[in-house]
């Protein structure tokens, strides 16, 4: 970090900080700071829903497992666009002709108060939960890379946000986003340009993908049937279908994005915006990745991304074993670059060489090889050391290899990218403890001012605990690669109820109430036993077990042991 990084880093996230305190300062009321008076345009609505959900950890860990496993990540977002379009037609109609404040308020309407409590509160544990994490996960990365103190950092990336959030609630998180967008895909285009100019001269994109898909980079899709497999197209397409429509429909820190726009149609343009963008986003981060496989093909790479470990290793007895893998690791690089260049000349006169090709699978699998009982040495050296390296991979090419300002853009990328979403996380957290929670059980009428106070207070209240969460982190082991099972394994019951109420007519209070807890209550038990332990079951697939459980027992509960009419206003549906 040069002088120039550090002014590029502190002016980036100081703007982002004072322009959305400024100008969205003086919410009047309670509907002003929680729905941003219905005002937001499409288009902010479009940034604010991807913005939301490309974290820190999409742009440390996307292009990290890119270069380990390939593009087959992808496959995680299939389900995205049909989820979407999905809510466009059901979801956000009845949201907006209801007047809801929050996607849980919809329940008391349809069932009754007990099935929007269990519902909001199934959200406050894992999305406050989750915002911890995402102020953890690039807090520890950065620590770790930059030697910087992990509780100062979370101190720092929690209080930056709660700031403008304080100040101006979604109207600040809709204005903060735009601006942290553009930052986020300017530094990510920058950077995938950097990476083709840095490749040897002679060696053009397409001599790049090459080498790429000969190492299995490029092998986008998988159909295979095998439940164990963590993304295949089946998985993706369904379980990421779920995951997806829980997610954008049912989780307040998305909700709360598109129920601000101005209209209905508004609200639908934003997130088809989201449907057609996203996955072409994440296609560019897991290919901005594969550039970085292909470029270490040329250029020296350390036997293991984490500065930690390599700081355990130096203090341990099997130092010298260590730097006799790190010694084979160095002979084996300049091996691959010789043959590499081989390969690219022999493409350049239009050859494809099987031979090469099969020599370059030969090395890569020794390298794997390398590393491998590097990490088995780590580990050793101490049980306790993260020998996962996949979310150090990207920021040590940022920081060994990008020019001055450079590292300071994609550094305001990485803490722009944790502030947007823990900005939503803690304002949708504050609007669901505030108006689910307090103001539904609170006895006595009290003024806007008073829920307005209230909803700034929740606000406060939570980015307190996700702080006080971050700065625990290290208690836990993997924390960073939690994020996604923790929706997991709460987003199935939540959309199942959803999809109950807003599908399922004759389906009454009690059934629905029962079901869910039942339901929740099984998605721990498989969790526990098929994922936890055995690992025999892809985490993604919780998400449809989770809605398709919670649907089937409401309506076996409603047939046997509540038959009756049904109690919900027809209004509500229409």
């Amino acid at each position: 970090m040069q002088l120039f990084d550090w002014i590029v880093l502190i002016v980036t996230l100081l703007f982002i900080v004072g322009y959305g305190s400024w100008k969205t300062k003086g919410s009047k009321n309670v509907e002003d700071f929680i729905l941003g008076n219905n005002e937001t345009p499409w288009y902010t609505v479009g940034l604010s829903v991807m913005a939301t959900q490309a974290s820190a950890i999409t742009f440390l860990s996307t292009p990290g497992q890119a270069y380990h496993d390939g593009m087959g990540f992808v496959q995680f977002y299939f389900g995205l666009p049909i989820a979407m379009i999905v809510i466009c037609v059901t979801f956000i109609p009845l949201y907006h002709k209801n007047k809801v404040y929050t996607a849980y308020e919809f329940l008391e309407k349809r069932f009754d108060v007990k099935t929007r409590s269990l519902a909001a509160i199934l959200f406050l544990v894992q999305r406050g939960l989750g915002t911890g994490l995402t102020i953890y996960a690039p807090a520890i990365i950065l620590s770790a890379l930059l030697g910087w103190n992990l509780t100062l950092m979370n101190i720092i990336i929690g209080l930056l946000v709660i700031i403008y959030t304080f100040s101006g609630g979604t109207k600040a998180v809709n204005v903060t986003q735009k601006q942290q967008m553009f930052v986020i895909m300017s530094g990510m285009f920058i950077t995938f340009f950097l990476i083709l100019h840095y490749l040897p001269n002679d060696m053009t994109f397409t001599s790049a993908m090459h080498i790429a898909g000969a190492n299995d980079k490029m092998n986008i899709v998988d159909f295979s049937f095998d439940p164990e497999e963590k993304y295949t197209f089946w998985s993706g397409i369904t379980g990421g279908f779920f995951l997806a429509l829980a997610y954008f429909g049912t989780d307040q820190s998305q909700v709360g994005r598109y129920l601000s726009g101005k209209s209905v149609r508004e609200s639908q343009m934003g997130l088809i915006m989201n449907g057609l963008l996203k996955v072409p986003m994440q296609f560019f981060i897991l290919l901005t990745g594969v550039m970085v496989f292909v470029f270490f093909q040329f250029n020296p790479v350390p036997l293991n991304f984490n500065p930690n470990n390599k700081i355990v290793i130096e203090k341990s007895a099997y130092k010298e074993e260590y730097h006799a893998l790190e010694k084979k690791l160095i002979t084996l690089s300049e091996d691959k670059k010789v043959i590499n260049l081989l390969y690219i000349d022999q493409l350049n006169q239009d050859y494809d060489n099987p031979i090469l090709r099969k020599e370059l699978v030969a090395l890569s699998n020794k390298e794997k090889d390398l590393r491998d009982r590097a990490k088995e040495i780590i580990s050793k050296a101490d049980s306790n050391s993260e020998t996962n390296d996949k979310d150090y991979v990207f920021f040590h090419f940022i920081l060994h290899y990008l020019p001055k300002g450079l590292i300071g853009l994609l550094l305001a990328v990485i803490l722009s990218a944790a502030m947007s979403s823990t900005a939503s996380g803690l304002n949708a957290l504050a609007s669901t403890t505030a108006i689910d929670i307090y103001k539904r059980n609170l006895k006595t009428e009290k003024s806007e001012k008073h829920y307005l106070n209230a909803t700034k207070f929740f606000t406060l209240f939570w980015g307190v605990i996700a702080i006080l969460f971050a700065c625990v982190g290290t208690l836990f082991e993997n924390l960073i690669q939690l994020v996604n099972i923790i929706g997991s394994i709460f987003y199935g019951t939540v959309l199942g109820i959803f999809l109950v109420g807003f599908y399922l007519r004759r389906v009454q209070a009690k059934p629905m109430f029962y079901s869910a807890i039942i339901s929740q209550i099984t998605i721990f038990i498989i969790y526990y036993f098929m994922i936890y332990t055995q690992e025999k079951l892809g985490y993604l697939w919780l998400n449809f077990i989770g809605a398709m459980l919670t649907i089937v027992l409401a309506l076996l509960m409603q047939v046997l042991f509540f038959k009756g009419k049904p109690d919900v206003e027809e209004v509500v549906l229409e």
